[in-house]
């Protein structure tokens, strides 16, 4: 049996915009789980928000005949990152299981990532994050508190990743399919966000990808994401994929 650390992983998430109702429980539950700070008034009108994860609202149609079409964004966690070459301390880099890493205490806030970040993923802390005193007991004991100066982005929720791991070798296995899921897939009631190692011949996200309708953002670049989507199946047009903003 081959130990969940002996084996090389690329982790990966699958997005089927057929099923996102736009409910943005991903968010909420990123937000709890990684010590997000809530965004105030004055956030919003500074335009300086902070959401690992948000979801895209589109338009489609003329009244009275307009849908509503919602596209979850997240960092990309690409093959070929433009955001790391540019930082100039190695604060993010590319891990071997396939993860942008973004190491805080040796960021110095240049905002060179963000600035190359083609998704607008990427968000620098301009406050000192304050929680109510009544809501200190729910902040996450594994998920640093990131101040001020340092900028911050979906990690995938890597202590879980590093929890299945160190379990996973414990026990003397390899990591189940769908044993590990980021908060924001465990949180989707309509399952349109699927995790799992694409190197995994039997993994759901490894045969997902596979299919007609997947895609990835802004493939023109050469990023090369590991986050696919799969476009949204639309009855009007006879079952054809609708392939939005890609």
């Amino acid at each position: 049996m081959v130990r969940a650390s002996e084996r090389d992983s690329k982790w990966s998430m699958v997005v089927d915009i057929d099923r996102c109702s736009g409910c943005q429980a991903c968010v909420i539950a990123c937000h709890a789980e990684n010590n997000i700070k809530l965004p105030d008034e004055e956030m919003y009108e500074t335009g300086r928000t902070q959401n690992w994860i948000r979801i895209d609202r589109y338009w489609e149609g003329e009244f009275p005949d307009v849908k509503a079409r919602f596209l979850p964004v997240f960092c990309q966690h690409c093959g070929n990152a433009p955001c790391e070459p540019v930082c100039p301390v190695y604060a993010t880099y590319h891990s071997l299981d396939g993860l942008n890493i973004q190491v805080y205490n040796r960021c110095v806030g240049t905002r060179f990532c963000a600035n190359n970040d083609p998704y607008n993923v990427r968000f620098f802390n301009w406050w000192e994050p304050i929680w109510p005193d009544i809501m200190r007991n729910y902040l996450n004991p594994d998920v640093t508190v990131r101040s001020k100066g340092i900028m911050e982005k979906c990690t995938m929720c890597v202590h879980r990743i590093r929890r299945a791991e160190r379990t996973a070798d414990r026990d003397g296995r390899e990591i189940n399919d769908g044993e590990l899921m980021p908060a924001c897939a465990q949180a989707c009631p309509t399952g349109s966000l699927v995790f799992g190692d694409l190197n995994d011949d039997n993994s759901k996200v490894s045969h997902m990808v596979e299919d007609e309708r997947a895609y990835r953002l802004l493939e023109s670049l050469g990023t090369g994401p590991n986050v696919v989507y799969l476009k949204k199946v639309d009855p009007e047009y006879k079952g054809e994929a609708v392939k939005h903003h890609g």
